[in-house]
């Protein structure tokens, strides 16, 4: 990938004008810290050579390091997942900072076990749109199990960089009232902290983790799909609803529903959600289980229509949004948000060593990403799935009210998706819904009538990578 793509076209040596302002991307290096580990023991012979030629091929393809700066204006707010953010004012950036790089970030990796009857180690070259699956699974997680507003402790340490932005200081070490100096380990071991390492292992690249690669490949059979193929937006949207309902031990209150040919039937978001009180209650009074809504679209033919841009904008503007999985013709991204008529992403084409999250004080650092990135909505491919979550019964009529509004705003005579009161074409049970390996739903013209599924073997619906 050519850094500067990533920016717009925004070369760091031209002077801006007074109303932009440069975010500084560190020099992302490769993760070996204690905790991560390289390639594993390769085949001898031939086999050995042409493993590491591949290996270094990886790295230098995905693995660059390079100092550039992301240009965003001062002068027009910043929205990122609900939030928004004037970073002319020195507190919102840093807000905005501390928020950014509290998201997890899922990259390419290299060295973990072989995925199924495969000898590939590694997802280099193909996997990127089950990483940026994982990414919005991930940021339903923290909403689920963590505070509304958490923010990692130590996203606020950000490298310094050309705007002069004062370092939080609660994060220093502290000095209890009897003198004795706390320290930075002690601070943040606390249970939020632990939860957020919790979730973060879960997404390991072994086979035992829940939703790491070697589950979603192995959720994906079902699809006609495995390990080395490429995966559309609307086929990750079916392995994450999958992936979710099989790890209820470690998630038990949370599921997902797929909307059905553009439409989100509210009578089965309800019925997947009711359920009664646990076992051993004394009451068996209804209960609601929170629920991560995923809806499939493709806003236009071959490129984006540029009539539904109002509406994307609006969606990432809800609270309950947790990102959009899509990105580049032939180049998945995660969007998170956007400014004026850019959208800002996480950028899963980054390999680094696999991190052993099976230790109990595995590196974070590797997680995290503190580049913020923006491009041209008009360079957004068309497929995508867009990704809500809400906690409870109120939240999810909340998000309802919310979403009439922001679908309404497109001036396409079709939104981007509708909303029925009603359940889908002949109370098919989602548990039966697999997706087809090359299909997407497509809104017919006005002198055709209804909805029409066509196959998409040409298509980019399968990002081509390579």
């Amino acid at each position: 990938m050519n850094p500067s793509s990533s920016f717009g076209g925004q070369s760091p040596k031209h002077n801006p004008p007074d109303d932009w302002f440069h975010l500084s991307t560190m020099s992302l290096g490769t993760m070996d810290s204690d905790g991560s580990r390289d390639d594993p023991e390769r085949p001898k012979g031939s086999g050995r050579l042409k493993s590491k030629l591949v290996s270094a091929w990886n790295t230098v393809k995905y693995g660059w390091s390079f100092n550039s700066k992301a240009r965003f204006s001062k002068t027009s707010p910043l929205t990122m997942l609900g939030q928004s953010y004037l970073l002319s004012h020195g507190v919102e950036r840093e807000r905005f900072r501390q928020s950014f790089a509290t998201l997890l970030w899922l990259t390419y990796r290299r060295g973990f076990p072989q995925l199924g009857d495969s000898s590939l180690t590694t997802d280099c070259g193909w996997g990127c749109m089950l990483r940026s699956g994982q990414m919005l699974l991930a940021q339903g997680l923290l909403l689920h199990l963590l505070p509304p507003g958490w923010t990692l402790p130590s996203a606020h340490h950000v490298a310094k960089d050309d705007m002069d932005v004062l370092q939080s200081r609660s994060l220093g070490p502290q000095v209890t009232k009897k003198g004795r100096r706390r320290s930075m380990g002690s601070i943040l071991d606390s249970r939020t902290e632990v939860t957020h390492k919790h979730v973060v292992s879960w997404f390991g690249d072994h086979p035992a983790a829940p939703f790491g690669l070697h589950q979603l490949v192995d959720k994906g059979r079902s699809s006609g799909k495995k390990e080395g193929d490429w995966y559309g937006p609307s086929i990750v949207a079916h392995i994450l609803r999958k992936a979710v309902a099989a790890a209820s031990t470690e998630v038990p209150n949370l599921v997902v529903h797929v909307a059905q040919d553009c439409t989100l039937y509210l009578d089965d978001v309800v019925r997947l959600c009711e359920q009664t009180l646990s076992e051993g209650s004394t009451e068996n009074s209804p209960g609601w289980k929170s629920v991560i809504i995923l809806v499939p679209v493709r806003l236009g033919g071959d490129t984006l229509n540029p009539t539904y841009i109002r509406c994307v904008k609006n969606l990432l503007s809800l609270e309950h949004c947790i990102g959009i999985i899509g990105g580049k013709p032939k180049h998945s991204l995660f969007f998170v948000g956007y400014q004026d008529e850019q959208l800002l992403y996480l950028d899963p084409h980054y390999s680094q060593s696999t991190v052993d999250v099976t230790q109990d004080n595995f590196p974070l650092e590797s997680f995290h990403c503190k580049c913020p990135r923006k491009m041209s909505f008009s360079s957004m491919d068309p497929s995508c799935t867009i990704g809500f979550y809400s906690k409870s019964q109120k939240d999810f009529q909340s998000l309802c009210s919310a979403l009439s509004t922001a679908l309404s705003s497109s001036t396409e005579k079709y939104p981007i998706f509708t909303i029925a009161e009603s359940q889908g074409p002949d109370g098919v049970r989602e548990d039966d819904i697999s997706a087809p390996p090359n299909s997407i739903t497509h809104i017919r013209t006005e002198s055709q009538q209804g909805l029409r599924r066509t196959n998409t073997n040409n298509s980019m619906e399968e990002y081509v990578l390579l």
